[in-house]
């Protein structure tokens, strides 16, 4: 079984198929179909087939034109009955693997799709997960329910845990360029893994374990929210000491060695740097270690939203103005840069602190016109110049492209700019209060009394 799925893999007579077609899986999807493999693709979602069916697209990094033409050909196929999954030689499970309000994991999606997979396993299949979960997930829940069926890890079956390394939006890496870390729980299943990456992707990274790859991607996410955690701490910092944090980072970031340059911001959001850190929490509580680095940047990171609202508060009152009863424009509600995904966005807690001190609320945000919240419906308003001059502030949280910032800075009479992105700009009528400065664009720095 192993040599007969290596052959089908090489000569892509092999059928692949990808449970959850969201941001990691439709993609994946199309790179298996644009290497030659026929693709079925199951999702719970009726809607989600559905437009995938009609050559649609929902996720922006996908264009519709690339959908149409894998469905044309029947190289690609969206469903949401799992039968469809028998006829499959490799299974690649990318759900979400959200975070309860206890910060525990929510592994009911990876649960559901191991039963959905194990229903319809059969001998010669590889399947592979490739959600973000905590170390022990491929090995304690999906191999146990494989093995339920009568199939033999490694000899019947082949079972891998290969992280998904998705960036929404990033113009440079996507699916194919981006290494692909694989672990299998033995090393017939590691062969067979690589070999179904190796035909899809540019560069594969074998390790010794799923435990291994599982473990990478927490790091690798750890790493980033412990450091965004550090800049955000040395805005406060720099706030405090009346310093501007963006100088000293640019500053330090001209060293050739030994910095890394993160900025700091209104908080963090995502799928992954704002969860992925609290699964690897959560396994470590269970092994009785508390993870310092990892609950200490959530604290700073989790509290940058309010850092925002006091300067929005602090800005208003130099104008002799309070929050309750201003009008306040929030400019972007993704969690980054010229994307439509709101997942775990800063944006959301800013709008909420906001609203709860009486602030009238509205938005603008070239790629989300409308979104639900806590069972409350906003819509977006167009970026005029009679709004920008009407409203008491403008706080921006996403610095997406596609806003003029000059003719911001040129209408409003108060900008809160927690991205920096007017830093640059020429002098204007507004009043920019940065993270850590309230000085005014255009103005010159005091020279040190003697």
């Amino acid at each position: 079984m192993h040599a007969s799925l290596l052959e089908k893999i090489e000569s892509r007579k092999a059928v692949s198929a990808v449970i959850g077609l969201g941001y990691v899986g439709l993609p994946l999807a199309m790179e298996l179909c644009e290497a030659g493999f026929r693709v079925v693709g199951y999702d719970v979602s009726e809607r989600v087939c559905g437009l995938l069916t009609r050559g649609e697209s929902h996720i922006q990094d996908v264009p519709a034109s690339q959908v149409a033409k894998h469905v044309k050909s029947g190289r690609f196929v969206a469903t949401t009955d799992e039968t469809a999954l028998r006829e499959a030689d490799t299974v690649s499970i990318a759900v979400p693997t959200p975070l309860a309000k206890t910060r525990d994991p929510d592994m009911s999606y990876v649960l559901s799709a191991s039963e959905t997979v194990a229903r319809q396993a059969h001998p010669g299949m590889l399947i592979v997960l490739e959600s973000t979960t905590y170390p022990g997930t491929t090995r304690e829940l999906l191999q146990p329910r494989l093995e339920a069926e009568g199939l033999v890890v490694g000899e019947t079956v082949f079972l891998a845990f290969s992280p998904e390394r998705v960036d929404p939006g990033n113009p440079v890496y996507h699916t194919k360029n981006t290494p692909k870390v694989v672990g299998g729980i033995t090393p017939a299943c590691n062969t067979v893994a690589v070999a179904f990456y190796a035909s899809t992707v540019d560069t594969v990274v074998p390790v010794s374990s799923p435990e291994a790859a599982e473990l990478v991607k927490l790091l690798e996410n750890t790493f980033r929210s412990v450091n965004i955690g550090l800049v955000n701490e040395m805005a406060i910092v720099c706030d405090r000491l009346g310093v501007d944090v963006w100088e000293v980072i640019d500053a330090a970031a001209t060293k050739p060695f030994g910095f890394m340059k993160f900025t700091p911001g209104p908080g963090i959001g995502g799928h992954c740097i704002p969860l992925d850190p609290h699964y690897l929490a959560w396994k470590m509580r269970s092994l009785n270690y508390k993870t310092r680095f990892i609950d200490l940047a959530s604290e700073v990171n989790s509290a940058m939203p309010d850092f925002v609202v006091e300067k929005v508060a602090w800005a208003l009152n130099d104008d002799r103005k309070s929050v309750n009863g201003s009008k306040v424009l929030v400019l972007g509600v993704a969690y980054k840069r010229d994307i439509d995904d709101m997942r775990e966005s800063p944006a959301l807690d800013v709008i909420r602190l906001l609203q709860e001190r009486g602030a009238e609320v509205a938005y603008h945000d070239p790629h989300i016109p409308s979104f639900r919240e806590d069972g409350h419906e906003m819509h977006g308003v167009a970026l005029t110049d009679d709004r920008l001059a009407a409203v008491d502030a403008v706080v921006v949280i996403t610095d997406h492209k596609a806003v003029d910032y000059q003719n911001v800075v040129d209408r409003a009479a108060l900008v809160i700019d927690a991205r920096n992105v007017t830093g640059k700009l020429r002098a204007s009528r507004a009043r920019i209060v940065s993270l850590t400065s309230s000085r005014p664009i255009g103005a010159t720095l005091q020279e040190p009394q003697s």
